[in-house]
């Protein structure tokens, strides 16, 4: 049974290895993407595929790495996240959040704020 750290763990695995098919297994049909740093939202799996897969191939040709750190909030959204960090494990850019239903992923929100510097991290970055 799905659970959200579990699904975190396949976010952050897509992530490090620049890899979807990582993640593609456990998103709902109707998966829900967003960032507080655009304004729509994606709201498919399919589109949420169309949208990543070239951002990730991106990341490979420029070589500037992605970490994504399993970590937890204790304030705001109280729980599991994943720290992402550019360039640098110390450059951290956004938190990730996960919603669970129906043991599939219906939700995926990059966040800002809560900063991601205000998570505890724990140093763990699944491949």
């Amino acid at each position: 049974m799905l659970n959200i750290e579990m699904a975190l763990r396949a976010y952050a695995s897509m992530m490090n290895t620049l890899d979807s098919t990582k993640l593609e297994p456990f998103l709902s049909t109707d998966f829900h993407y967003a960032s507080q740093m655009v304004l729509s939202e994606i709201e498919s799996k399919q589109e949420y595929l169309d949208y990543i897969n070239p951002k990730l191939e991106a990341v490979k040709a420029s070589g500037n790495a992605v970490w994504a750190e399993l970590a937890i909030l204790t304030h705001s959204f109280p729980g599991p996240c994943v720290v992402l960090a550019q360039g640098d494990k110390e450059n951290l850019i956004a938190i990730v959040l996960a919603k669970i239903k129906d043991d599939l992923i219906e939700r995926i929100d990059l966040c800002i704020v809560p900063t991601p510097q205000s998570a505890n991290r724990s140093g763990e970055y699944p491949t």
